[in-house]
């Protein structure tokens, strides 16, 4: 029995674990100490499922089968990645986990964040795949003092042992919210904003990419690093992240991942 198996009795008591999405306290932790959520909120949290599009994973109703099915979206305009892996789908809570993470300072929630998405992952990642996070503009990370992208590839190449570039992108100018543009106005608001740094470039030459962000909405932001990745000559990008905006997911402007701030929580 190892140390903290022996004192986690212990630590309970003093410390009783809580849920990482309402802060409720709940029976007991899981192995890993916080990655437990309460009855209430793991019966609100969706996870993506199959069966789902064969390109972007983007799940379908029960009614659809089929195992090469595409979505309508990826017929229309093929991606440039290489697959979506989606720890959640956005919800109520996820929505909460990643707006107290992103927004809320709760940094600590990088440990079961990061290990939900890797546990997804699984070993469909190669072994000599590099985890590169989406960038941040120095003056939004000087604003918010870190990167949940960084923080979550750090978890998620600790996790299935691969290596970590934080700064292999950059993000070269700042960019407006995203919120509530169409997509031809975000596109055009990332155009050029995000680059590979050339001190890096070579080491991606012909290697398999995990892209990691903490929010997948329009895709915009992704695609853009897509693009530089593969233009630097990575062999292929799958996009890794902790909540999925679906495709028929309505969100209103008001209420986007990158306008919306944390409720408070016990």
């Amino acid at each position: 029995m190892s140390l903290r198996q022996t004192f986690a009795p212990i630590l309970d008591f003093v410390y009783p674990p809580r849920c990482p999405a309402c802060g409720d306290g709940i029976a007991g932790g899981s192995p890993s100490g916080d990655d437990a959520f309460c009855a209430e909120c793991w019966g609100k949290l969706q996870l993506p499922g199959q069966p789902w599009c064969t390109t972007c994973h983007h799940p379908f109703g029960a009614d659809h089968f089929g195992a090469d099915a595409h979505c309508a979206r990826c017929l229309a305009d093929a991606p440039v990645h290489d697959g979506i892996v989606a720890a959640t789908i956005y919800g109520e809570v996820s929505r909460d986990m990643v707006l107290h993470f992103k927004h809320g300072g709760r940094i600590a929630l990088a440990g079961p964040m990061g290990r939900t998405i890797a546990a997804r992952i699984g070993d469909r990642a190669q072994s000599d795949a590099i985890v590169v996070p989406v960038p941040l503009h120095r003056w939004r990370l000087w604003k918010r003092g870190y990167n949940q992208s960084a923080m979550l590839g750090k978890v998620i190449a600790r996790s299935l042992n691969l290596e970590f570039s934080p700064d292999l992108l950059v993000r070269s100018k700042p960019t407006p919210s995203l919120g509530g543009l169409d997509p031809k106005e975000r596109r055009e608001a990332l155009k050029g904003a995000i680059q590979c740094n050339p001190r890096k470039a070579d080491g991606i030459r012909g290697r398999d990419v995990i892209l990691v962000d903490d929010v997948m909405t329009s895709g915009a932001t992704s695609d853009a690093c897509v693009r530089v990745l593969k233009k630097a000559g990575s062999k292929s990008v799958v996009i890794a992240c902790y909540a999925r905006v679906l495709h028929a997911q309505p969100v209103p402007k008001s209420e986007t991942p990158e306008t919306e701030r944390p409720r408070a929580s016990a």
